[in-house]
């Protein structure tokens, strides 16, 4: 954090904490049962788009826990978050205002600060690893907004670091949960259980980005610190469209910078990967070969993946495509049958690219399939109410909870394996167990990126 930048968030008013020790936010009779004694601190790093939507709106209906301090790279965001945060509590503790809510411009001030238990992390792609790292090393908790990483190297390194440290890491994939979409762990379990046979194949459908225009150099907005927002990424000149928009918080440009991301492969695919690897046993571990095609854009700023199809295959002999032919969810097919599950409602988030959609949530070749019953002898799936929630216990109880962090790397890096097998046009052996390609010295160098000083692990 530059020194300029630390100083203008200063004079903004905006009351940076001191790093050392936490105040009390507010006297404890304010909360009651949720006095300050008898609930978790939380930390909120990236207060944009996805944050205000969906992270920290489910953390307010927390009565353990309570946001009481957040961080952003963009003052008027860092400023924006703040006030949401506040509004939130005056209106959950009949107050005519509320005012504990502590503004950090520099994460690494918020990890200082000995009073917060945890942090969700809700930051573009490419800080994802990286914050996450600090914070255990800092002795957080971590909720991680997916993928886990920018790169299968750097989602090792984290969950060497997270097993390291002991602490809680929950990644936000929350199809594992059963809110709000219990048709998902219901599939896994039937597929687990062998309600559709033998296992033997498994469609996921999910969209890809459209291209865009070419977009000129842009003057760097003041209240935005953009070296530290690029972070380990290298440097490239500043467009609104590359990073988010500055007067609303509508669908970044990032999303569709390869630099920053992989795309939708990693965006939905995450979600939709991870219950593939439920419903076929492979959490733990990835295919054993990859291939697959994909078109990207000859110009324009964004250049992630468009159309694609792409194909793994695993030791357990169950094969994988996904395509964005396919209707957005997953279908599980076996010697018996099918099953098809997806979301209902709106998609990740309503601004996102549409794939074909279903009808339905949860569909079946037989409907008698979606009636049976798991028997008590069978196999119970993890059930976990929503995931924030399932994070907060775990904080608490320190007790195995929804998605730990080697299940949220195996999902992550199976979609950086499709976004390589888009790149490195030929089949691909994959060592899940060494995570190296065998004997593909272009596909391996494609496992991990440099990353820029200061922004890096050290």
């Amino acid at each position: 954090m530059r020194n300029s930048s630390r100083r203008s968030i200063l004079k903004s008013g905006l009351g940076l904490a001191a790093a050392g020790g936490f105040p009390a936010i507010v006297p404890s009779s304010v909360f009651g049962a949720a006095a300050p004694s008898n609930r978790l601190n939380i930390g909120a790093i990236g207060v944009g788009r996805i944050s205000r939507i969906h992270d920290m709106k489910e953390l307010f209906k927390s009565d353990g826990a309570q946001i009481v301090a957040v961080c952003d790279l963009d003052s008027k965001r860092l400023e924006l978050g703040r006030m949401l945060v506040d509004d939130a509590y005056a209106a959950k503790f009949r107050k005519s205002s509320y005012a504990g809510t502590r503004a950090y411009a520099d994460y690494r001030e918020l990890l200082a600060n000995k009073g917060i238990d945890g942090v969700v992390i809700s930051t573009p792609d490419h800080q994802h690893a990286i914050l996450a790292v600090h914070a255990v090393r800092a002795g957080k908790d971590v909720y991680l907004q997916k993928p886990a990483s920018l790169t299968i190297a750097e989602g090792r390194t984290m969950v060497d670091e997270v097993k390291k440290s002991g602490r809680i890491f929950q990644i936000g994939s929350q199809q594992r949960s059963d809110a709000p979409w219990p048709q998902f762990r219901r599939a896994c379990e039937l597929v687990r259980n062998g309600r559709i046979g033998a296992l033997r194949h498994v469609e996921v459908g999910l969209p890809g980005d459209p291209s865009g225009p070419e977009a000129p150099p842009m003057p760097v907005p003041p209240n935005l610190n953009y070296d530290a927002w690029l972070g380990s990424t290298p440097e490239v000149y500043y467009t609104e469209m590359r990073v988010h928009p500055q007067n609303d918080f509508g669908r970044p440009g990032w999303l569709r910078c390869e630099q920053f991301t992989c795309g939708m492969i990693t965006g939905w695919g995450a979600h939709h990967v991870d219950t593939a690897h439920w419903g076929m046993d492979t959490e733990r571990t990835g295919p054993v070969e990859i291939w697959g095609s994909a078109d990207f854009p000859k110009s324009g700023l964004w250049n992630v993946h468009g159309k694609f199809l792409t194909h793994a295959r695993y030791a357990n002999g169950v094969t994988m495509d996904i395509s964005g032919d396919f209707p957005n969810g997953v279908k599980f097919i076996g010697t018996k049958g099918w099953i098809f599950v997806c979301r209902t409602g709106e998609g990740v988030s309503p601004t996102d690219p549409k794939a074909a959609t279903a009808a339905v949530g949860l569909a079946a070749s037989d409907p008698r399939i979606l009636n049976s019953v798991i028997g008590p002898h069978e196999i119970h799936l993890y059930r976990s109410q929503e995931q924030h929630f399932d994070w907060i216990q775990a904080m608490k109880t320190r007790a195995p909870h929804a998605t730990d962090v080697e299940i949220a790397h195996y999902a992550t890096s199976t979609c950086f394996l499709h976004w390589i097998a888009m790149r490195v046009p030929r089949r691909l052996e994959w060592n899940p167990a060494e995570e190296r390609f065998a004997r593909d010295d272009e596909a391996n160098a494609l496992l991990g990126r440099v990353q820029r000083p200061p922004y890096t692990f050290a």
